[in-house]
């Protein structure tokens, strides 16, 4: 698989590079914004590592234009983030990132966080075609089309909208959503929803679900995801 690292410190991008083809993935590298999404464009790589900050082109910019281009779009995304930048962070996936890191970062948790976009974004594109009808992880069951959850076999009983959230975050165990990212997909024209209001339904999703509200996480600053569970 190629892995395309965009990134303007020379010395992280050698760094990440290292471990990365260490654990057997081929590597580019561009060190300029505008060079890495024309790279980007032409190299079409399984995933791309972003920098923020970066000359030329910032990482946003970069996000949100490859998700523009049809070859481009479905290419899965990790911001490379310094601490204090949750704002940056939230925008990059309003903008389509399907994940980030926080600088400085371990080559293992580079390494297991690269493995897990690359499993769930493959998972998601085998069933991408498909409605799942039916959700079960370890206890929890969501059945999509009669709109029913049940936590242990016992049924809980759920609004329109915190439904919506439940499926929305279980589809994709371990994609983390920012609560406008959550507006933007459930909101249907008769079901309003607000990203303040995310929150409160989230509030009373993880009560009626007892023990299996541990699946929903709280991604500080930022918004929720699904536990991963293997």
């Amino acid at each position: 698989m190629l892995i395309h690292i965009i990134e303007d410190d020379k010395d992280i991008a050698n760094l990440v590079q290292f471990n990365l083809m260490d654990a057997g993935y081929d590597v580019i590298c561009s060190w300029d914004g505008k060079n890495g999404f024309e790279t980007a464009r032409n190299k079409k790589p399984d995933l791309i590592l972003l920098d923020l900050m970066l000359p030329g082109m910032n990482g946003i910019d970069i996000c949100e234009q490859l998700k523009k281009i049809q070859e481009t779009q479905t290419i899965p995304i990790i911001m490379m983030t310094a601490k204090g930048e949750e704002d940056d962070v939230v925008k990059g996936l309003n903008a389509g990132a399907e994940d980030y890191i926080t600088k400085p970062f371990s080559p293992k948790i580079l390494l297991a966080r690269v493995s897990s976009v690359l499993r769930r974004v493959n998972q998601y594109n085998k069933e991408k075609e498909e409605i799942q009808e039916m959700i079960s992880i370890q206890g929890l069951e969501i059945n999509n089309t009669k709109r029913k959850v049940w936590c242990h076999h016992n049924e809980v009983e759920v609004t329109y909208s915190e439904f919506q959230i439940l499926y929305l975050l279980a589809k994709i165990p371990g994609k983390v959503y920012s609560r406008q990212q959550i507006v933007n997909m459930i909101r249907g024209e008769n079901h309003a929803i607000t990203d303040r209001a995310v929150d409160v339904q989230i509030v009373g999703l993880r009560k009626k679900l007892g023990s299996c509200a541990e699946y929903i996480e709280t991604v500080r600053g930022v918004g929720y995801r699904f536990k991963e569970t293997w």
